[in-house]
């Protein structure tokens, strides 16, 4: 048994391309919807992110919403990075309203550190499939470092079976 056993994330820019590169540096498998034609915001034209992110899955439509949407609605959790500064994103306010809407559990973290992390994921069992979102790169430059950092931690945190 494993805490992790998946990262999901729908591929953008910032939050959700620092969770997915940091996964794959560890051999942690990834999966996510991402728009149709893979479309994220630097990489506007199909196959789009898909070319570097063949595990993503192409939802019908190009709405982000409608990725951000699926993504929450199928992991077993959802880690929200929201930096206080930058508390005005509208893709990571929309993942915090669809996972009240649809029952979903998941935790907002503001200052970026593991151990309330850590708390929360020990709530919620074992053999997760973890989503991550926060904001876009160009919103909170340094979002994609950030969230490396962080999920490289909590994954080998839970690879070494430590005591917090």
């Amino acid at each position: 048994m494993s805490k992790i056993i998946i990262i999901r994330s729908g591929g953008q820019t910032g939050a959700d391309r620092g969770a997915l590169d940091a996964a794959r540096s560890l051999q942690v498998p990834i999966s996510g919807w991402c728009p149709q034609g893979g479309l994220a915001e630097d990489y506007p034209d199909s196959p789009g992110l898909k070319s570097a992110y063949p595990e993503l899955v192409e939802t019908p439509s190009r709405d982000y919403y409608e990725r951000t949407e699926w993504n929450v609605r199928d992991a077993d959790a959802t880690l929200i990075l929201q930096p206080r500064e930058i508390l005005d994103s509208p893709g990571t306010n929309f993942t915090i309203e669809i996972a009240q809407k649809l029952g979903r559990p998941f935790f907002v973290i503001n200052d970026i550190e593991i151990s309330p992390v850590v708390i929360w994921l020990d709530s919620l069992g074992d053999d997760l499939e973890l989503n991550v979102a926060g904001p876009r790169e160009r919103f909170f430059p340094g979002m994609h470092d950030l969230t490396f950092s962080l999920i490289v931690e909590l994954l080998k945190y839970y690879s070494e079976d430590q005591e917090w």
